[in-house]
């Protein structure tokens, strides 16, 4: 019995069911995705199976986690639930610039594929310049972070900015689930953790704008194949990405219980 059967069994209800990723990684994964280019448009399709959703998604490092168990507590912070992400809250200041992204991220029951409505989705990122709000040189800050709970559709949207690519790592957005917003916010541990990479080839058309001169550099000297969280297989993580750097981006991933 896995960590996330347990826990649904010792939560008696749905509100402790949990996340995984509809296709495993690995020799198991599903499709590899493909991706398509035209004008300033760029999109990354990921070939979901609601057929297979029993596989949990990879559980990886949480980074600067919002419970404060490496650094300050962000999820203590009144204000903290919320959709627009981009600009700091409570005690925070400051607001992070950059190419404007929304992230969409549903949350799927993996014994029935149906939506799981009424967790807690908490997600961060990094800022254009590659710094995480709350720690060193944006101390101050605690933009880009935030928390909130899933629809009758399984489904969150946080407004946000494309995150830089930083020394060492590919562009990619952490993510926290807990099974009700209550618990995120009241001490709870999460249930999934877990992050989304970018495809290649938008993060190139983004980082050619202003503010992502360093990501420039920084992408060409990694891969997906090489990170050190992407590189046993990605197919789980690597998010759906449309739009342009005039209009915005839209990045979407489903994963499932």
């Amino acid at each position: 019995m896995n960590r996330r059967h347990a826990l649904r069994l010792l939560g008696g209800g749905a509100g402790l069911l949990v996340v995984a990723a509809c296709g495993s990684k690995g020799s198991n994964s599903q499709a590899a995705p493909t991706s398509t280019s035209s004008g300033n448009t760029s999109a990354t399709s990921s070939t979901e199976s609601a057929e297979s959703c029993s596989t949990p998604i990879p559980e990886e490092t949480a980074g600067f986690p919002g419970d404060g168990s490496n650094g300050p507590n962000a999820l203590a912070e009144d204000g903290v639930v919320r959709r627009d992400i981009r600009s700091s809250f409570g005690s925070g200041s400051g607001t992070a610039d950059g190419v404007p992204l929304d992230v969409t991220l549903t949350v799927l029951d993996g014994g029935t594929c149906t939506p799981l409505a009424g967790a807690a989705v908490y997600l961060s990122h990094c800022d254009r310049e590659g710094r995480y709000s709350m720690y060193q040189d944006a101390a101050d800050a605690n933009y880009l972070r935030g928390v909130q709970e899933t629809d009758a559709d399984g489904t969150v949207t946080f407004t946000s900015i494309f995150p830089a690519a930083y020394s060492g790592r590919w562009p990619h957005i952490h993510f926290e689930v807990y099974s009700s917003v209550s618990d995120a916010t009241g001490g709870g541990t999460p249930i999934a953790t877990s992050q989304l990479a970018f495809p290649e080839d938008v993060c190139a058309v983004v980082y050619a704008t202003d503010g992502y001169e360093q990501s420039v550099s920084n992408l060409a000297r990694s891969s997906l194949d090489s990170d050190n969280v992407f590189s046993d297989g990605h197919d789980q993580q690597l998010a759906t990405v449309t739009g342009d750097v005039g209009s915005g981006y839209v990045a979407t991933l489903s994963f499932a219980v």
